[in-house]
């Protein structure tokens, strides 16, 4: 029988993000965001739902941590609001929200549990959206300001720093199509906002080494592309699409340089940058965090902007409630993938979890989610295969510890392995938290049952 056992040091969590869980946007001094503004713009945020009660984390935060104890966690993702920290974006500290996260970090070390802080998750301060956002260039010198304030504070109890989580999704959803804040839709702004979120990664980066005694890196959401046939027109259109989701931000941190495919997809609105941005996203970085949801199967499209690419989809598939395939052999695919163009680099599963029908209200006590406990249960076994055939691979965390709000689909969408009642918050472990629990307390082996 195959075991499933993980190195000693491997690290098991789950992630969150702080519009996501913590509700409060404005207490103690705290700034406005741009997603304060975007929930609040008539549809575009279903059922109208905002982010602020949420789970009400910045309330509850040590009941959260004592169940991340419950359950075993060794590591804590977690993101740090931008605004909370500098309501202006820049210039003077609000000592009432970083102490939040001294706090925050504080009980995690009390209980065990190592903080993982992402510095950037989504929700920039919207003071600085008023001056451009992510098009203006100077953004990467404020968000160096902001991170090297952090790493002054927690640098000495924090030892894995994230500065950006999913440009990606950053530029796509907020600069390209609209869906997400700032809700802009314009494909000359998102080659820009693309740029200057690199830029301002190699700027923290820049900033980590100055102050920063542990370990800095990067997070991106990564979806591996297979094609749908072995037609030149459908090789050539998945090409365009891994170019655009997957090596557009990590060939400049490794490689130096955008790939070529950028020009084709993109046309006269992407611009030509000099090479001390290129030197400068080329930082080196420490690790590089994978979030992983899903595969995509590609067809050439002519008509699908702008990438003359579309989706297939399959037949005989389970697919979650955000219409993905659950595709368990794509993580382990992208793991050696990053390895194979990129080198052996440190890697940490920063997100993998999937949004299946949970009813509003728990069940006595209990709420039965087979579906997720065997999708971690598949994507748990396809991390242990990527360590097998040599992928240096740290940790991994679940998405996500509690359900939440989930950005444009407000509290539609379930993805937590904890249950929360979002009419009196109460929270529920799933049966998918007690199987990673057991997952954790054996260090793998409870993976070995029918393998």
């Amino acid at each position: 029988m195959k075991t499933h056992t993980f190195p000693e040091s491997f690290l098991w969590g789950a992630a969150t993000s702080a519009y996501q869980i913590e509700g409060s946007p404005l207490a103690d001094g705290a700034g406005q965001s741009i997603w304060h503004r975007f929930v609040r713009t008539p549809g575009l945020v279903k059922d109208g739902d905002t982010g602020d009660v949420a789970c009400d984390h910045y309330r509850r935060m040590k009941d959260d941590v004592a169940m991340m104890k419950r359950l075993g966690l060794t590591a804590y993702r977690f993101s740090i609001a931008w605004a909370r920290i500098l309501p202006s974006g820049r210039g003077a500290v609000n000592e009432g929200g970083l102490g939040f996260y001294e706090r925050l970090v504080d009980t995690l070390l009390e209980n065990g549990i190592q903080p993982m802080a992402t510095l950037y998750h989504w929700d920039l301060p919207a003071a600085l959206d008023d001056r451009g956002g992510w098009l203006n260039p100077d953004v990467a010198d404020w968000f160096a300001d902001y991170a090297s304030v952090m790493y002054k504070r927690l640098d000495d109890r924090v030892k894995l720093w994230a500065t950006l989580n999913e440009p990606w999704v950053v530029t796509d959803g907020g600069y390209l199509h609209g869906a997400l804040a700032p809700g802009h839709k314009n494909r000359f702004e998102a080659p820009i906002a693309t740029h200057h979120l690199m830029r301002s990664h190699g700027k923290a980066v820049q900033a980590y080494r100055a102050i920063g005694k542990h370990q800095v890196g990067l997070v991106v959401n990564i979806e591996p592309k297979y094609p749908a046939s072995d037609k030149t027109e459908d090789l050539a259109a998945t090409k365009r699409a891994e170019a655009y989701m997957n090596r557009q931000y990590l060939d400049p941190v490794f490689h130096g340089k955008y790939p070529d495919e950028m020009t084709e997809i993109f046309g006269e609105a992407w611009p030509e940058w000099p090479q001390e941005d290129y030197d400068l996203i080329a930082q080196k970085i420490d690790f590089l965090g994978i979030n992983y949801y899903t595969r995509n199967v590609v067809r050439h499209e002519e008509t699908s902007w702008p990438l003359k690419a579309a989706p297939v989809r399959q037949k005989q598939a389970t697919y979650t409630e955000t219409g993905w395939e659950v595709f368990p052999q794509g993580l382990t695919d992208t793991l050696l993938w990053v390895k194979k163009l990129y080198g052996d680099i440190p890697q940490y599963v920063t997100e993998n979890g999937a949004a299946f029908f949970d009813p509003p209200t728990a069940s006595a006590g209990r709420v039965n989610d087979p579906l997720r406990v065997e999708y971690f249960r598949t994507h748990l076994r396809a991390i242990h295969a990527a360590i097998e055939q040599g992928v240096d691979l740290r940790g991994y965390c679940a998405w996500s510890l509690m359900d939440n709000m989930e950005w444009s689909l407000g509290y539609s969408k379930r993805f937590g392995i904890v249950h929360v009642n979002f009419e009196t918050l109460e929270r529920t472990l799933k049966d998918s938290a007690q199987f990673y629990s057991s997952v954790i307390a054996s260090n793998g082996t409870a993976l070995d049952a029918g393998a």
